[in-house]
């Protein structure tokens, strides 16, 4: 029960009761609601701030779900990641090997998204660093299947084409020469004939009459055809694709043509001694890409192991070139 406040009139001499106006009756109440309202805000906040409620507690159990599921997918994707790795080394180490193509650089293997704002928009969030690095792990191994996908159809063509590179390999020797006595000088450094220095001998040398049969050890296209009375004198060069050229020097005459297409075993010109040449041989070389390689590696067309072993072991000895 409200209490009743009185006061002392001077003019009656007695106690009177106070009465309220309407107005201060209203603001009574207003000030009363006011601080009841403040009162329960604080109230609400406190326990939002210390408790949560039933909806954000579902919530974190499906963010602690989610971080959860974020995590094995980053252990799956690392064990993608190691199996990918596994087939790119097949790929660039066996399978490419065996078909004489280029490995993939690891730069195009392993190159990233571009765009500073590819993951922007999740950015902001309480796990953004997991999937930002989820996302970009899932972009680069989604761009390495690709580029995978696209090598193993390059291999496919290769492996379809496989048998017009064999025939394009040079893998015959090219003078006949079935008990190894023409072969007079091997690959490496030797004695030069005229200057008696130590030179790299970049062929390899067989010894023959004048006028002997030439060979063109694999299937290819004439790429160069020249007389001349010095260096390599009347030399043939065949570009057999796939990287391979090989060349055939000091001819006494060649019998092909510049465009002219050859098959393995074509006779493309004769055994000669012109350019810088001591005596009628013909200085044989295989270049790959560019590059001039040991011709001793390719004659597994020609020889059997035991004769094999006994090519190494005369192109081996450090003896005098024809040239």
């Amino acid at each position: 029960m409200a209490k009743v406040k009185y006061y002392y009139d001077t003019k009656t001499l007695s106690y009177k009761r106070i009465e309220l106006s309407g107005l201060n009756k209203l603001k009574r109440m207003f000030y009363l609601l006011m601080g009841s309202a403040f009162l329960g805000l604080v109230m609400v906040l406190v326990f939002f701030q210390f408790f949560d409620s039933p909806k954000e507690k579902t919530l974190n159990r499906e963010i602690t779900q989610l971080t959860t599921q974020y995590d094995l997918v980053q252990d799956k994707l690392s064990q993608v990641e190691l199996v990918l790795d596994d087939i790119q080394k097949r790929d660039d180490n066996i399978y490419r090997v065996i078909f004489e193509a280029d490995p993939i650089p690891s730069s195009i293997r392993k190159a990233g998204y571009g765009g500073v704002n590819r993951y922007q928009e999740l950015y902001g969030f309480k796990n953004t660093e997991l999937v930002v690095e989820t996302s970009k792990k899932l972009d680069q191994i989604t761009k390495q299947l690709y580029i995978q996908s696209k090598s193993f159809d390059d291999i496919i063509e290769l492996a379809q084409n496989k048998a017009d590179m064999l025939a394009a390999i040079p893998a015959i020797q090219p003078v006949s020469n079935k008990d190894l006595s023409r072969m007079a000088s091997g690959y490496g450094y030797r004695i030069h004939p005229i200057y008696k220095t130590r030179k790299m001998h970049a062929g390899m040398d067989f010894s023959a009459k004048s006028g002997t049969p030439i060979y063109a050890t694999g299937d290819g296209k004439i790429h160069k055809v020249r007389r001349s009375r010095r260096g390599y004198g009347n030399h043939v060069v065949i570009d057999h694709g796939y990287g391979y050229k090989t060349l055939y020097a000091h001819m006494t005459k060649y019998i092909v043509k510049k465009g002219q297409k050859v098959k393995r075993g074509d006779v493309i010109g004769y055994v000669g001694s012109t350019g810088t040449s001591v005596a009628p041989h013909l200085h044989y070389e295989v270049h790959k890409d560019g590059r001039k390689i040991n011709p001793v590696n390719f004659y597994y067309n020609d020889l059997n192991p035991e004769e094999y072993e006994k090519m190494l072991e005369i192109s081996s000895q450090n003896n005098q070139s024809f040239d």
